[in-house]
């Protein structure tokens, strides 16, 4: 996949077709129009072009300033190069570029650099200054300016719309198992292992403590997790805490620490992914480490029945 920081440097394809979008999560009802994309781009001989933004749009806009993500940017690279993408367009995002008007940003960025034969977008796409631009608009743009538009349906699974907020919110409330159903994989965080203050391994459960790769990566409901960390090519059964560990009384921020079962090489300074596969218990505050070294015993063995039960 080429990548793209500069629109005007673009090279450009026959045949393209293209879509427009932030893509957070890459989730199921974004994975629908990306497959569309690659099927109609081999029936006519063209490639496939995403156009998306960074940073996110409501990073820049002040309203949505707090707002967390469900993927990082490199996660969405690898994501939409999985799916057979061939050209990844990545406009800067600024105050200045939000001003230009939606009839403005099809003449001059898209038109102008890309020239589509297709562009296709989801059933509630809107874009450009105010969100004003929407399929009726584009339909028309497109018999002005010889493209056509195709509209992706919104995608269900097990009767739930799919959407970056619906997403969002399960992760926030510990709901795993329906996040990962609507983004289609399981979700994860990644990052390098640094030094912590080893107080698992003093308690027979030594964890990896990771550092996100990304400040504005959204991070889960604190508690005890089923996981799996892969590592170099292989996937370890694992159980995953995030929190602030209020029995230790530390004061240290919340952190993301995972206990790989049956496994004892050093991690340190290596990247790892942490996959989530469902939500064990919230985290709590026990009387004294004895009680809490026998609760975490017993996540284990649950967690163990958890990943038995999901392979």
């Amino acid at each position: 996949m080429k990548i793209y920081h500069d629109i005007e440097k673009f090279e450009k394809v026959a045949n393209a077709i293209v879509t427009i979008g932030t893509f957070d999560g890459v989730h199921r009802g974004h994975q629908a129009i990306l497959k569309n994309m690659v099927n109609r781009a081999k029936e006519i001989g063209g490639e496939t072009v995403v156009v998306t933004f960074y940073p996110h749009p409501r990073q820049v806009l002040s309203h949505d300033a707090g707002i967390r993500f469900i993927s990082t940017q490199e996660e969405k690279i690898k994501h939409l190069e999985a799916l057979g993408i061939d050209n990844l367009i990545i406009i800067n995002f600024t105050k200045e570029f939000a001003a230009i008007s939606s009839e403005d940003f099809i003449k001059d960025f898209i038109v102008k650099n890309i020239h589509p034969a297709i562009l296709i977008i989801g059933y509630d796409h809107h874009f450009g200054k105010g969100r004003t631009g929407d399929f009726s608009m584009l339909y028309e743009l497109g018999n002005q300016y010889d493209f056509k538009v195709e509209k992706i349906q919104e995608q269900d699974v097990d009767d739930m719309a799919v959407s970056s907020t619906k997403i969002r919110h399960f992760l926030e409330n510990g709901d795993i198992r329906h996040a990962n159903l609507l983004l289609g994989y399981d979700f994860s965080y990644t990052g390098k292992v640094i030094h912590g203050q080893q107080m698992g391994q003093k308690m027979g459960y030594p964890t990896a403590n990771i550092e996100v790769a990304e400040e504005f990566q959204l991070i889960e409901k604190p508690g005890v997790y089923a996981t799996y960390v892969d590592f170099e090519g292989n996937s370890y059964p694992a159980m995953t805490y995030i929190g602030k560990r209020p029995t230790m009384h530390d004061n240290r921020p919340q952190s993301i620490e995972a206990h790989i079962l049956d496994f004892d090489k050093d991690l340190y300074d290596k990247e790892i992914k942490i996959r989530f596969v469902d939500f064990v218990r919230d985290d709590k505050k026990f009387d004294n480490f004895e009680a809490l070294k026998q609760q975490i015993g017993n996540d284990e063995q649950t967690i163990i029945n958890i990943l038995n039960n999901t392979i």
